[in-house]
């Protein structure tokens, strides 16, 4: 069998091809951007039926609630957003899918099998590299047990839970739902991330910033 000699001119050049994506990969990275919802229907007087977390690379920055209809800013990206035109787009949108979300909770509770208070917690997630919007999608836990997972990339839907098999051909079914939830994500969420990179990079190193 014949060697091939790694000091020859087309094994040199595919090595460095190599190398050079690979510094490609560590310089461009990944970004993402995540909203967590937790949605109640009953709620105490005082407690309220729907909160959010925003994460940007798994880091939080916002914290909102439905009592008060407000957000608050966590750590010095927060701080840097708030000071931004951003600010109010952001918060108008958390309260309007919670809302969006509250409904949907409220339509599907004859399928939920519990004796107690229904919750919905929703994770919308999307992600950028190189650039571009690589991956959008919305993951669903009915009471505490993760459901169903809609990937709005390819506008498809995952059982996780087989209890919630009949929820998800509901949700299938309703092509408007389906956009919706791929305009917030691969849409508004991409922009949103694009908006906070511009922050982020421009934070000191010690925050201890990473991508996913």
């Amino acid at each position: 069998m014949r060697r091939i000699s790694l000091t020859s001119r087309p094994v040199r050049l595919l090595l460095l091809l190599l190398l050079l994506l690979i510094a490609l990969e560590i310089m461009v990275g990944g970004h993402s951007l995540c909203f967590n919802f937790t949605i109640k229907l009953l709620s105490r007087p005082g407690q309220p039926w729907c909160e959010a977390q925003v994460f940007l690379n798994k880091n939080i920055f916002l914290q909102y609630n439905s009592d008060n209809n407000m957000v608050k800013p966590l750590g010095l990206l927060g701080k840097k957003v708030n000071a931004t035109s951003t600010w109010g787009e952001l918060t108008q949108m958390l309260g309007e899918v919670g809302r969006d979300l509250r409904m949907l909770l409220l339509d599907i509770k004859p399928q939920i099998k519990t004796s107690g208070p229904s919750t919905l917690q929703v994770e919308m997630f999307c992600q950028r590299e190189a650039e571009r919007c690589t991956g959008a999608s919305w993951q669903f836990a009915i009471n505490g047990e993760k459901s169903l997972l809609f990937d709005a990339m390819n506008m498809t839907w995952t059982v996780i839970n087989h209890e919630a098999s009949k929820i998800k051909e509901t949700w299938k079914k309703d092509r408007g739902l389906e956009k919706y939830f791929r305009k917030l994500s691969k849409g508004d969420c991409d922009h949103w991330l694009r908006e906070f990179l511009g922050h982020w990079e421009a934070m000191p190193e010690p925050t201890g910033r990473r991508s996913t």
